[in-house]
């Protein structure tokens, strides 16, 4: 049945659904599939925030954070402050999604760990003696509940749903792991939509603020957690309701399919890594083009011009022309005429090509000039990012194209072992140089193993001094 913002009348709001599913849903119940997807992306996630340390920003912001004061029970990775969990979840998600490293459920449009983990790690630091397995179920209900509500959206996306629909995803991930009943998990539910955050404003104009949403919601969450657990009220209809999520934020949805196969298809098997660290929607033009670049061996400076033909949401988000001066690093990574140039030149992306002199690079700001995007009028549907073609014409006449149906990282084309590795490995030597190498290994290993591990303090030491 399709539904409206209006509300179904045939069943409560969808988030009761939702939230009993997370409550009776048991490590046992999550396919081998789903466990293994959780641990490739908790690790992504420490890899990415290990790079997140290199950001702009961060020790202002982590000054904030201890300027506030209070309760020393959670830790701030890789540099290792103590805060209280909603400080320390706000800071760790930040860390994580600064560097537009993060993975990704492709079709919900939402960073869904990168608010569900950091709060989950603070909110067991906070309550302690948790185990890997109950991180590793908490986590991946977590994704659940914010991907099925993505999902479930049929209007273009208007906000930034890794902010508004990580806030759901971490309070079923912390609720989970506090061992709340459905009535207090609801409440909790009721109470971060209250407080839920994310617009794309930043996103459009590259201020920085837009990588600290997620956090701003993580910090929402944990305190939803709290106040839920002192028997505070929130909203009953969260979703469905006339002033309901859905109504608000999205508009049309049709959750129905959704709802059914709870506890059937895991959405955690959905995520996708990011292999470059710029916006999502910008990895199929730069795949394309290194592609079509190793085909057939030219050199950036034999490009005379290059169109991206992309979907709506790929040419409204991030088609956006370079413009004159230098961009901040964040418009940079969200721009496909720089990142597509970067890639031209220097045959990858990585996080210090956003860093103050590369963001200078006049060799850079010259090909990206060359590069247009163009929206493909004939792709209606405005949730989706691909196809997108490539076409790439050279100074001696010559035109190459590609046309790609999927992009490097999805599930359907997913990254190998062996890349996933080396992402984390790089993202390691490029922020953790203060910690033992050994801490590195070890820690791959016990999120491997991490259904086993005792206690989630035994990984998080291994990422702070």
């Amino acid at each position: 049945m399709s539904s409206s913002a209006t509300g179904s009348t045939s069943r409560t709001d969808a988030i009761h659904a939702l939230v009993c599913n997370v409550v009776n849903t048991r490590f046992e119940d999550l396919s081998q599939k789903a466990v293994d997807a959780t641990k490739t992306f908790i690790l992504d996630c420490f890899g990415v925030a290990i790079a997140g340390s290199l950001a702009p920003r961060v020790s202002e912001t982590l000054a904030v954070l201890g300027d506030w004061g209070g309760k020393s029970e959670s830790t701030v990775l890789v540099s290792g402050e103590r805060l209280p969990a909603p400080s320390a979840a706000m800071m760790n998600s930040f860390l994580i999604h600064n560097q537009e490293f993060d993975c990704v459920h492709d079709l919900a449009v939402v960073h869904a760990f990168t608010t569900v983990l950091p709060v989950a790690i603070a909110v067991a630091e906070s309550q302690g003696r948790v185990t890997g397995r109950e991180l590793l179920t908490a986590a991946a209900l977590g994704v659940d509940v914010a991907s099925s509500i993505g999902i479930s959206s049929r209007s273009p996306i208007a906000h930034f749903r890794p902010g508004t629909l990580g806030a759901f995803g971490a309070v079923a991930a912390a609720g989970k792991i506090a061992g709340f009943d459905q009535a207090t998990l609801s409440n909790a539910m009721g109470i971060v939509y209250s407080q839920i955050s994310g617009t794309l404003q930043p996103h459009s104009e590259g201020a920085q603020v837009n990588s600290m949403q997620t956090g701003f919601n993580a910090r929402a969450a944990v305190t939803a957690i709290s106040l839920a657990a002192r028997g505070i009220q929130g909203a009953s209809e969260v979703l469905e309701g006339r002033y309901g999520y859905f109504k608000l934020y999205e508009g049309e949805y049709d959750i129905e399919e959704t709802l059914a196969n709870l506890g059937k298809v895991w959405q955690v098997e959905q995520i996708g890594h990011k292999p470059f660290p710029c916006g999502r929607l910008t990895h199929g033009a730069i795949e394309a083009t290194l592609t079509l670049k190793e085909r057939h061996g030219f050199d950036a400076g034999d490009i005379d011009g290059l169109e991206v033909l992309a979907p709506p949401l790929v040419y409204r988000l991030v088609g956006r022309p370079l413009g004159g001066g230098v961009p901040s690093a964040q418009y940079a990574k969200l721009t496909i005429p720089f990142v597509v140039a970067v890639a031209l030149i220097r045959g990858t992306v990585f996080i210090t090509d956003f860093w103050e002199e590369p963001l200078r690079d006049t060799e850079v700001h010259e090909l990206a000039g060359r590069i247009n995007v163009v929206q493909n009028t004939t792709i209606t549907d405005e949730n989706i990012s691909v196809p997108l073609r490539v076409r790439i014409r050279l100074k001696d006449g010559t035109e190459h194209e590609l046309t790609l149906d999927q992009v490097l990282g999805h599930p359907d084309k997913p990254l190998s072992r062996e890349q996933h590795l080396e992402k984390f490995q790089a993202c390691w030597a490029a922020g953790a140089g203060h910690l033992p190498a050994s801490n590195r290994d070890r820690l791959v290993g016990l999120v491997d193993g991490l259904e086993s591990v005792s206690s989630v303090e035994e990984i998080v030491g291994l990422l702070v001094p």
